[in-house]
């Protein structure tokens, strides 16, 4: 797209939206790559039905479901639930971002014809339809028209229009989907810069309307079907809510948030703008409208953590929106660990200079150093130990590595089991550690080929941890989804098919004019979420499919754990401690062993300068121990052992370690009986001695 040049220094719109791909891209996953046949003479379309799943009257017109056969009910012989799980979605994302971003809304009583409408200004070829050029490429120019004819949109790679007409999501609820988590989503930068708008930009304005949105779309389906609680989208606020909801048949949608401000919380200059007293006001209100899952930064760095990049150009583009929201450019450093961040690359800056101050430019980063400087804030610490109080499941994809390593020590110290990766933003490798905790993931919805191999990858451990998958569709998301693999493909997708139950009938959608058939269409709207699972068992396996059928289980134990979670009392808190040194440098300061089990985060004890030092703790009586928590302070043990006693002189080892990194250490093994419990330190981290705030013993 050629573009004309703003004057040097000023914020030019067009180009800074175009710059700001990335960033109109930053509720999203990564671009995605591009049953038995039931026998001749069956009907797929549902309007021929008469079920407690029909509704007494839709409004007219309004799209076809293609699906017949009673949704499955009940738990399977193990008092399992069953069905799938789309753990990362945005219903109502057409209400964020100044409410014209994304065209077209999930629901209208007028029907189909009123609520999939392009926003006024691509009217009447698309000229104007700026977001479609930077997202899609090309001259934007498109059919604007949706009813009857549909020429243009949805499709894969239409990013604009809506996605998430509550007639294709109930087609994928028909085809065996029964958990849908509905991220609300928006950002302040992307608002700010688009042109069209029809409202404000205040990020939580934005979260409000969205969820009153949700809750609307709940009672008109409710009205189709004869009152409230009567229709199959169901709104839930706990795991017991929606195992009943999965064990009716119904569709169980939990309410989620990812936006980069949380509660205000942006940082200006490395100053947080927020306060401990605006999360827990924040989380109170969250809890209050619902909101079950959250993140806590996105794209942007803010005051609770610093974010995961993004690559090359769209690395640079984003970087400038980081710029722009926080005056600071992204800050980068060799990774401590095994783990990586994006890397950013160094993509041409130059159009994005012209956009910026005089004298500032986009730095250039070493190809060695791909991780975030920043990690979890303090007060990000205090919205995770926030969330965790609150039974609420934290999502760690978009946060750096660096963040997302601090997290996972708070919740691996409390055994808190509600981490979630929802949409392929986390660093795999992590994949066991979140299992380890009762966590669930779920992989953003890629090719068939594509998505297989990935969940392939990770097969072993899934049966390992006895655990199911889910999939993140991120519709109405701006990532693009599963492209056609060809009407000539030898292994197309055959409709009618039989959903993943046996139970019911799916053939191709359609909607006024148009039918979508996968293989030439591909995933363009949520209701191909049944063909896009029936080519995954085509191309991938009935394993697969098997995997994905556990997945709403697997989710609602992770969400279960979450709000029944009890740390258990920590038994060293006020016990006796003695250690082998005491730092006495410092006549002000106190640096005693008790120091460390005061609860008190702002003192410690610290030994002398020397390695093979210790800090005995004195339960006063045996107890069971089998896990201890230590946060360090920066003088770390690089190599310590936790020995356990009866008597205070014969000591055995419980665990160990030769590769402690500093931070909040949490150790676990076989529950025993003990009095004593000593951290032996055996090599520094640091030229200082060992240094702990808090150490924790737990029964296990």
């Amino acid at each position: 797209m050629t573009m004309v040049q703003p004057p040097r220094h000023r914020l030019g719109p067009l180009t800074v939206v175009s710059l700001l791909l990335a960033v109109f891209s930053l509720f999203i996953g990564p671009m995605p790559a591009s049953a038995a046949d039931p026998g001749p003479g069956t009907e797929a379309n549902s309007a021929a039905e008469s079920g407690w799943w029909t509704p007494n009257a839709r409004p007219e017109p309004d799209s076809q479901i293609n699906v017949t056969g009673e949704p499955f009910k009940g738990t399977d012989a193990q008092g399992r639930v069953r069905g799938f799980v789309d753990a990362h979605d945005h219903i109502m994302s057409n209400e964020g971002f100044g409410g014209r971003l994304i065209c077209g809304k999930a629901f209208s009583e007028q029907g189909v014809a009123d609520a999939l409408k392009d926003c006024p200004e691509h009217y009447p070829d698309g000229s104007l339809a700026l977001f479609d050029m930077i997202t899609k490429g090309g001259d934007g120019k498109h059919d604007p028209h949706g009813w009857p004819t549909f020429k243009d949109w949805p499709a894969h790679d239409s990013l604009t229009h809506q996605q998430n007409y509550y007639a294709w999501i109930e087609r994928a609820w028909r085809g065996g989907q029964r958990v849908l988590v509905n991220d609300l989503v928006t950002n302040g930068v992307i608002c700010s810069v688009y042109f069209f708008k029809d409202r404000g930009c205040d990020e939580m304005d934005a979260i409000r309307l969205e969820a009153k949105k949700t809750y609307e779309m709940q009672e008109f389906i409710d009205r189709m079907y004869g009152g409230p609680g009567k229709g199959w989208f169901r709104i839930v606020t706990s795991s017991a809510q929606a195992r009943e909801v999965i064990e009716q048949g119904k569709l169980a949608v939990v309410l989620g948030v990812e936006t980069s401000e949380p509660f205000g919380c942006k940082q200006i200059l490395d100053v947080a703008q927020c306060s401990k007293a605006d999360i827990d006001r924040g989380l109170d209100e969250l809890k209050k409208l619902g909101v079950s899952s959250m993140f806590l930064c996105h794209k942007f760095d803010n005051a609770l953590c610093g974010v995961r990049f993004d690559s090359g150009t769209l690395g640079t583009a984003i970087n400038v929106g980081q710029f722009l929201s926080t005056g600071t450019f992204w800050k980068t450093e060799t990774c401590r660990g095994p783990q990586r961040d994006n890397p950013i690359g160094n993509a041409s800056a130059a159009q994005a200079e012209q956009q910026l101050p005089e004298g500032v430019s986009v730095p250039a980063y070493a190809s060695g150093a791909q991780c975030n400087t920043r990690g979890l804030t303090g007060l990000g610490e205090y919205a995770v130990r926030g969330m965790m109080q609150r039974g609420m499941m934290l999502e760690l994809d978009h946060m750096s590595v660096k963040a997302a390593g601090q997290a996972f020590d708070i919740l691996e110290s409390a055994s808190y089991p509600g981490v979630i990766s929802s949409h392929s933003w986390m660093d795999m490798s992590w994949t066991e550690r979140l299992y380890k905790l009762g966590g669930f993931i779920g992989r953003y919805m890629s090719g068939s080929e594509g998505f297989s191999a990935e969940a392939k990858g990770t097969d072993a451990l899934r049966e390992k941890y006895g655990v199911g998958l889910g999939y993140g569709t991120d519709m109405n998301g701006v990532g693009g989804w599963p492209g056609p693999r060809g009407a000539d493909t030898p292994n197309p997708v055959k409709y009618p098919f039989r959903s993943a139950d046996g139970g019911s009938v799916i053939d191709k959608q359609t909607t006024g004019e148009r039918t979508w058939d996968f293989n030439t269409d591909g995933a363009a709207h949520y209701g191909m979420v049944p063909d896009w699972i029936e080519d995954i068992r085509i191309v991938g396996g009935q394993d697969v499919v098997d995997d994905l059928f556990a997945g709403a289980e697997s989710y609602l134990r992770t969400w279960a754990g979450s709000e029944q979670h009890d740390p258990g009392r920590n038994l060293a808190s006020g016990a006796a401690a003695t250690a082998s040194t005491t730092q006495w440098w410092n006549p002000f300061v106190n640096y005693a062993p008790g120091r460390s089990v005061d609860g008190d985060k702002a003192t410690r004890w610290a030994s002398e300068w020397k390695e093979n030092q210790w800090l005995r703790i004195d339960l006063g009586s045996a107890k069971p121990v089998g896990r201890v928590t230590l946060d360090w302070e920066d003088a770390y043990a690089k190599s310590y052992r936790i020995e356990l006693s009866q008597d205070g002189s014969n000591w055995r080892t419980a665990w160990s370690t030769d590769s402690g990194d500093g931070g909040l250490d949490t150790a676990r093994f076989d529950s025993t009986q003990a009095r004593y419990v000593r951290i032996q330190g055996v090599q520094r981290g640091t030229e200082w001695g060992y240094s702990l705030r808090e150490a924790g013993v737990y029964g296990g």
